[in-house]
């Protein structure tokens, strides 16, 4: 999804509010400080301390920056201001000296360690409503309305109903916000790293997810589906087997040849 600057910044004349951001920032800061030591132990206390004022810094401008796709009612807003924060973090880590690699595994750490806090009865729950008719329909809906494109910047998907026993609902996004977004701030490379970060969610919540394709690899859409009754596995290095969009490895080296 190739998007420039201009069209993303000139989307809507909302913006975060200056105490949403800020409260968005302190969420963020939370995140980091409840993670556990990864910072401390790639960079020293010291070190530490000044990286994560540095990425709040820059969330505060980033996220100051996130073109408005519709607020609250949009059901992944949250998505795209966690997409502000890691590229700050990515920002950040690169000026003292980390990788791409080091980022993604960071954000892995703090996603794990922040869902890990949630209590298993709960995370059950949870899961229990995501599969649920109420929230179905909820994401049937939001799915009609993305297709109006009213936003520039917002997602646009639809809700796949399920294949017999091969998964119970799926979901195809041909829009992503989050890849528009790091687009039009130069960071193409984080995309996956984020897109990885649902594999960490669900194997972290217990439900299954599966993957062929994303927009971040340059594929035609994402393929989300989803199972109540299945285990994902989130491995690092992540294995991107969307990079393919589909196609087996062979398939992929004859196409690009």
């Amino acid at each position: 999804m190739m998007v420039e600057k201009n069209q993303l910044s000139g989307a809507s004349t909302h913006r975060t509010s200056i105490r949403q951001t800020e409260k968005l920032v302190r969420k963020y800061g939370h995140w980091m400080q409840r993670s556990g030591g990864g910072l401390v132990d790639r960079y020293g206390e010291e070190t530490a301390a000044v990286i994560r004022g540095e990425i709040r810094d820059e969330s505060r401008m980033l996220i100051s920056r996130l073109p408005y796709i519709g607020g609250r009612r949009n059901i992944y807003s949250s998505d795209l201001a966690f997409s502000a924060w890691a590229l700050a973090t990515y920002r950040v880590m690169v000026r003292h000296g980390g990788s791409l690699e080091d980022t993604g595994e960071l954000i892995r750490d703090v996603v794990r360690a922040e869902i890990g806090r949630i209590p298993q009865g709960v995370r059950t729950l949870l899961v229990r409503y995501r599969f649920s008719r109420p929230h179905q329909q909820k994401l049937e809906r939001a799915g009609k309305r993305s297709q109006a494109r009213r936003y520039p910047g917002d997602w646009v998907f639809e809700r796949v109903e399920g294949h017999e026993t091969a998964f119970e609902f799926g979901i195809d996004m041909t829009e992503c916000a989050i890849v528009k977004f790091l687009h039009a701030e130069g960071a193409d490379e984080l995309c996956a790293y984020l897109c990885d970060v649902d594999y960490v969610s669900a194997e972290a919540m217990g439900f299954g997810l599966r993957r062929t394709k994303t927009l971040a690899w340059g594929c035609d859409r994402c393929d989300f589906r989803l199972s109540r009754d299945a285990v994902t596995p989130a491995l690092w290095p992540p294995e991107f087997v969307e990079r393919t969009c589909g196609q087996s490895e062979t398939e992929a080296t004859t196409a690009a040849s």
